[in-house]
């Protein structure tokens, strides 16, 4: 009630820089303010285990914010205007992802009491797929990650940096710093809630903005559903033919393993599951989200509907950066840059701020853990010693996060979404096979050979993956590469087989 108060208020004044500073330091002082209040305990299991206090229903109502993250609360509506409603059959093989995660994975971690989900595959095989699980997990988030806060530093430079001639690698490290300043300290048990909050603003905001577009096109609840205008945009089962990049099957069954790989395989989400006391509680947390889950994807997609009917009424053009028109940007545009002054401004902020992150925090936090415990084997060293190198791990790994997302200042010319999604299916294939392996077969393997069975497989998806779709009578292929890539790792690991002992 008191943004929608606020918004009202401000509704004719224009969105200045900094406001939007102004209203970001706000927001980090109030996340300051929680990492205080969890942040009593500097202990290593406060930080990766969350010293396994936390109540379930929280770790799935933030979970939610992590699991969309500031890609979606811009990407997926700006999305909108080329593949219309598709991304809906991607979310419904998410859920179905969801339970091959709380019925099989979960149990898995829980039996074993891991800190690290990989510590798993060193059961399994040994040291080299250990290491090589973990590798691929922080190849996977450090470029998830980066895409996510790369997307909100685009927006923050574009709005308000540049109109004061700050480079674009300090809007950056101001990013990071402030992931780092809240997290250093109890790590997972801090981000359990301040993902709570994030969640609450992102999925406020999201509903907030869509009331204000609506109402500037004189829309009621009806209309928003069923306006002609919306038409072009909300196809959302593309059944046509096999061949297409958005057929169903394929749209699902990558959405599904999708899911697996980048939540059920990835130490980021699980490390939120295992915070908990219980494995009913897990099991009820993954449930829980799941089905929240999909109203709010569809949610996102009518608002990109509504963004791109407003704009071409409004005649707002699609932002272009760097000579590529960028639809990831339109909701910015209209919400800083329109006509409907600071409450929309206001609302986009704290639901963009909320989404970015709560995904970035939890991968800081997530491939800090991994780290120590995957490579430096931090729980064998002395306990005195312990926290100390955290701390340095910490550090280093939010300079080397800088340094990828300036690097993708200049490479990235694409959706963010579709770029993140692509990119998953070449770098989770392993994690996918290992797993997939390891829990349906019992066949032992030369583990040192391990490494380059996963090598190998990124390789050959990648070469499948970029045929031009001509010599292969017209297929195109989409997520179901992660499907691709998980396979020819599975069937590499059985030539590696070895004779039971």
């Amino acid at each position: 009630m008191l943004i929608c108060n606020l918004a009202i208020y401000f509704q004719i004044t224009p969105m200045q820089p900094i406001h939007i500073l102004l209203l970001i330091a706000a927001y980090f002082g109030l996340l300051m303010f929680i990492s205080y209040l969890t942040g009593k305990s500097d202990s290593n299991d406060a930080f990766f285990k969350g010293e396994r206090k936390s109540p379930w229903f929280v770790v799935a109502f933030g979970m939610v914010g992590a699991s969309l993250s500031g890609v979606t609360f811009i990407s997926v509506p700006g999305w909108v205007r080329d593949s219309q409603f598709s991304y809906m059959q991607v979310v419904l093989g998410y859920f179905a992802g969801y339970l091959v995660i709380t019925y099989i994975l979960l149990p898995i971690y829980y039996n074993l009491n891991v800190t690290s989900i990989y510590q798993y595959l060193k059961q399994r095989f040994g040291m080299v797929s250990y290491r090589t699980g973990a590798f691929f997990f922080f190849v996977s988030r450090m470029l998830g990650a980066s895409f996510r806060l790369f997307l909100v530093a685009s927006v923050l430079q574009y709005f308000v940096f540049d109109a004061w001639n700050v480079p674009f690698v300090v809007t950056v490290v101001i990013s990071i710093l402030l992931i780092w300043l809240y997290t250093a300290r109890s790590g997972i048990k801090t981000i359990v809630w301040t993902d709570t909050l994030q969640t609450l603003f992102m999925l406020g905001s999201l509903g907030i903005a869509i009331y204000f577009i609506a109402d500037e096109l004189n829309w009621g609840f009806v209309d928003f559903f069923t306006a002609p205008e919306l038409a072009p945009y909300t196809k959302t089962f593309f059944t046509e033919s096999f061949l297409d990049k958005d057929f169903f099957w394929k749209s699902f069954f990558g959405g599904m393993f999708i899911t697996i790989c980048m939540t059920g395989l990835d130490q980021d989400m699980m490390q939120k599951n295992l915070t908990l006391k219980t494995l009913k509680d897990a099991q009820k947390n993954v449930l829980t989200y799941s089905l929240i889950f999909i109203p709010v994807n569809l949610i996102f997609l009518f608002l990109g509907a509504l963004l791109f009917i407003y704009a071409e009424q409004a005649g707002i053009a699609v932002p272009v950066m760097n000579g590529v028109e960028k639809t990831d940007l339109l909701f910015p545009e209209i919400a800083l840059n329109g006509n409907l002054g600071i409450g929309l401004g206001i609302i986009f902020l704290l639901g963009l701020i909320a989404a970015a992150y709560s995904s970035a925090d939890g991968a800081l936090t997530a491939l800090t853990t991994s780290f120590c415990v995957d490579f430096l084997d931090i729980e064998k060293k002395e306990a005195i010693n312990q926290k100390g190198l955290r701390k340095k791990v910490h550090i280093g790994l939010s300079i080397v996060m800088v340094v990828v997302i300036v690097a993708f200042e200049y490479l990235l010319d694409s959706n963010v979404i579709n770029l993140l999604l692509t990119a998953a299916a070449y770098t989770y294939g392993p994690l996918l096979g290992l797993f997939a392996f390891g829990i349906f077969t019992k066949i032992p393997i030369h583990d040192r050979w391990s490494w380059l069975v996963a090598v190998i497989s990124v390789a050959v998806t990648a070469v499948i993956g970029n045929i031009p779709a001509e010599y292969l009578g017209g297929y195109e292929f989409n997520y179901e590469l992660l499907i691709v890539n998980g396979a020819i790792t599975f069937i590499g690991l059985i030539l590696i087989r070895r004779k039971h002992d």
